[in-house]
């Protein structure tokens, strides 16, 4: 599995986060992320979760999400699990990784994947942009380590009021420590400023949110 890593400059420990993509690969947008959140403090580890099926480097353009649909089909939780552990297990051996303070932050497909990772690693918490299909497995909640963020857009038409109810539903009913929070005036991908969706105010909302969550739990 091919991924891409940046850690911050400078001596120390730093707080890991796994960064997981949007349908359309690692591509420059996300790559973009990875710095943004490395110049906050964080060691941050990409990883092209469509490895199995896709070439390294796989990028597709937003504009054509049927030259994504086969990878996107074909991932699975098993799968998953398997390349979320070995993002943690690189951050075990980081040198200047703080294994002890690891986290996960995901874009829409990713989104979905963050609570995956949430749920099979030992994370001290997670944030999930807009989670395409997290309803689905809503069901590993009671498995959930960390406090995890909900980010939802108001006028997603992908990601209803039910699926988002299905998923906090699913966190009370396990006990476990969350955030949801919808902005109205948002769509899909609100924070994608290479999409037509992009909302300047909701994704500086949302992101100085993240960060405080973020920091909050991993300091």
């Amino acid at each position: 599995m091919q991924v891409f890593t940046v850690v911050p400059s400078g001596p120390g420990l730093f707080p890991g986060l796994i960064l997981i993509q949007e349908a359309y690969g690692v591509n420059g947008h996300i790559r973009n992320v990875a710095e943004r959140l490395a110049s906050e403090g964080f060691a941050v580890i990409a990883p092209e979760i469509f490895h199995r099926t896709a070439p390294p480097g796989f990028e597709a353009p937003y504009s054509d999400f049927s030259a994504v649909m086969q990878h996107y089909q074909a991932i699975t939780v098993e799968g998953l699990t398997f390349d979320m552990k070995a993002c943690f297990d690189w951050f075990q051996n980081a040198p200047s990784v703080n294994e002890d303070k690891c986290g996960a932050i995901g874009f829409c497909l990713g989104g979905r994947v963050a609570f995956v990772a949430n749920a099979v690693l030992p994370l001290g918490a997670a944030v999930s942009y807009y989670g395409g299909m997290l309803d689905s497995v809503a069901s590993l909640a009671p498995s959930v380590s960390g406090p995890h963020l909900f980010q939802w857009g108001g006028l997603d038409k992908h990601i209803t009021p039910e699926v988002r109810s299905t998923v906090t539903s699913a966190m009370d009913a396990a006990g476990k420590p969350y955030a949801s929070i919808v902005y109205s005036y948002a769509d899909h991908a609100f924070s994608c400023d290479e999409r037509p969706s992009y909302n300047e105010e909701a994704s500086r909302e949302a992101w100085a949110l993240s960060m405080a969550f973020l920091r909050n739990r991993l300091s």
